[in-house]
């Protein structure tokens, strides 16, 4: 294509309400146009990008045997009803009623759907195992849409289901999708940790996310320095550095006047020392259960983590006058020593601690030297806390360290969780009524594009690998006319008679400027025709991502073209 006949608007100036590079750079290099918070139009080399990236997909499915299907964006409330996740997700639904005022959902999702397809579609084990999946828009309703599109209302998903009728069969799939995703994320130029993760609504038993590594990422992945260890925030398991208490003596139990201090920053000038010197205890509520969990007080609670190993429904912390009713002091004020049936659950991190300072369970006091065993009973030490530096490998024992990350691809076994409900049950061989096991399978499309930029670009630009390119080689005649004009456009139609993905500017700019626009589009190879070179002979080819420049004749250029896009 011709720059004069396409649609490329750049701009030089930097949004005002983008915050990180790829959100900048998406802008101003015209792969998006923004509507509304959290609503872009995919301008034409942005929808080049998506499309890439959908082949890609498309092909590594293929090779896995997934199957394409549509489903619709509208669904019914009544499904989601069903699945007993409506109440679950509402908050980021997006809802439309019709003219009979029926209610109906933006699909955030498609398990419901696809669940409804195969309980109605397939009536044989023998049709099974099946793995399908879509490239959609989806729509949730974010409280904060920010980062461009990583964090948008409306968004590209590629979401996969599989049915099986084994959970041999369904794990086979889990494998074989962990593996493609890898594939996938490689080819899109994306260096990647798979980690484990917390299924959440989602539900199942078992998943693992696939971030980008990337300085601005939302996630949080926490690794070892040593061994293969790695998962999300939300699960990642670790050990605390024990510290040895022989030796240490256990002080008396002393209560200290402290009005109107109830935060532990208040606490730490007061008593002259760290929060690491305190045990902040907070009272919980599960279905039906109260619990005081203890927790050094630098850290904070990981109630996934807490809900998982009290085998909880929902874990909430109580209300302010429940709190009262059962430590008999105001929020603040609680600590463990004098709890009576409730079962003191403790972090690991509380182990070793010696003479503490705790809430005293009366208003504007607290205890100084409380040592846990001693002064109270612990019901039991749990691994409930978030990890912090310091903090150590759960299968090694070495150090555990901290990245940021963007996910863009996610794969849960989900179970029998959506086919019991949505009556996906087919007789076995032994005529046993069995609910099909499933997996899911997700690929955030559009938010990929945005990784791809973060992990993939340099002060001038963006520097696409080649694989998403929306073009591979740009034509960049320094000016448009005479011998470098029709040496330019010899040179355009031969790339395009051989299928070569091209690009020439033949816009009449200055050197300079079509320069900066090659370099802020990200084209992997540039094709420089000037006086100068024509007159030795040569043209010049310059590759984007490390400004090698290398000059050849005119005639070798289609060989030497197919082996850059081969081995970039």
């Amino acid at each position: 294509m011709k720059w004069s006949k396409a649609f490329i608007p750049t701009v030089k100036e930097t949004p005002q309400d983008a915050d990180i590079v790829s959100h900048k750079l998406m802008v101003r290099s015209g792969l998006i146009h923004k509507l509304s918070s959290g609503l872009y139009s995919y301008l034409p080399l942005g929808l080049m990008v998506i499309r890439k990236i959908e082949s890609i997909i498309k092909e590594e499915m293929s090779k896995k045997d997934a199957i394409e299907l549509l489903m619709p964006i509208l669904q019914p409330k009544e499904i989601w009803l069903k699945s007993e996740r409506y109440e679950m997700m509402s908050e980021v639904m997006l809802k439309a009623n019709d003219r009979e005022n029926r209610e109906f959902i933006l699909g955030p999702t498609h398990e419901e759907i696809i669940t409804d397809i195969v309980a109605h579609k397939i009536d044989s084990y023998r049709s099974l195992p099946k793995n399908f999946y879509q490239i959609q828009a989806k729509f949730r309703d974010e409280i904060r849409p920010r980062f461009g599109v990583i964090r948008a209302r409306e968004f590209i998903m590629k979401d996969g289901y599989s049915f099986s009728m084994t959970q041999i069969e369904s794990e086979k799939i889990y494998q074989d999708m962990y593996e493609a995703y890898g594939v996938i994320f490689k080819r899109c130029g994306l260096d990647c940790a798979v980690i484990e993760a917390d299924t959440g609504v989602m539900g199942g038993r078992k998943s693992h996310e696939f971030t980008a590594l990337a300085d601005v990422g939302e996630d949080t992945v926490v690794s070892c320095k040593s061994c293969t260890y790695a998962a999300n925030m939300e699960l990642a398991k670790r050990q605390v550095q024990e510290k040895s208490i022989m030796g240490i003596r256990q002080d008396p139990l002393i209560e200290v006047s402290t009005p109107g201090m109830k935060r532990v920053e208040e606490l730490t000038d007061f008593f002259s020392c760290g929060p690491m010197c305190f045990i902040k205890t907070l009272i919980y509520k599960g279905d039906e259960k109260i619990y005081a969990v203890l927790i050094r007080g630098d850290l904070e609670v990981n109630e996934n983590k807490l809900r998982h190993y009290l085998k909880e429904q929902v874990i909430n912390l109580a209300e302010a006058e429940e709190i009262i009713r059962i430590t008999g002091a105001d929020v603040g004020f609680s600590g463990p020593i004098g709890l009576k049936d409730i079962p003191l659950i403790a972090d690991i991190s509380v182990r070793n601690m010696t003479n503490a300072i705790t809430g005293a369970n009366k208003n504007n006091l607290h205890y100084k030297n409380v040592n846990p065993g001693r002064d109270c009973v612990i019901y039991d030490y749990l691994d409930i806390g978030f990890p912090v530096t310091g903090d150590l490998c759960p299968n090694c024992n070495d150090e555990l360290v901290f990245k940021r990350g963007i996910e863009v691809g996610q794969v849960f076994q989900l179970g029998t969780k959506y086919s019991s409900k949505l009556s996906a049950v087919l007789q076995n061989e032994k005529r046993e009524d069995v609910p099909l096991i499933m997996g899911c399978y997700g690929i955030g499309v559009s938010r990929t594009v945005a990784a791809i930029i973060e992990q993939n670009h340099d002060e001038f630009g963006i520097i696409w690998p080649m694989e998403t390119a929306p073009f591979k080689v740009i034509v960049i005649p320094l000016v448009y006319k005479d011998e470098i004009k029709k040496t330019a456009d010899m040179i355009y139609d031969r790339l395009r008679s051989n299928n070569v993905e091209v690009l020439m500017d033949d816009r009449n700019e200055r050197p300079g400027f079509k320069f900066a626009d090659a370099d802020l589009i990200g084209i992997p190879i540039k094709v420089i025709i000037g006086k100068k070179t024509l007159q030795e002979g040569k043209i010049e080819i310059k590759i984007r991502k490390t400004g090698e420049v290398q000059k050849i004749s005119p005639d070798h250029l289609i060989n030497k073209i197919n082996e850059l896009i081969t081995s970039l």
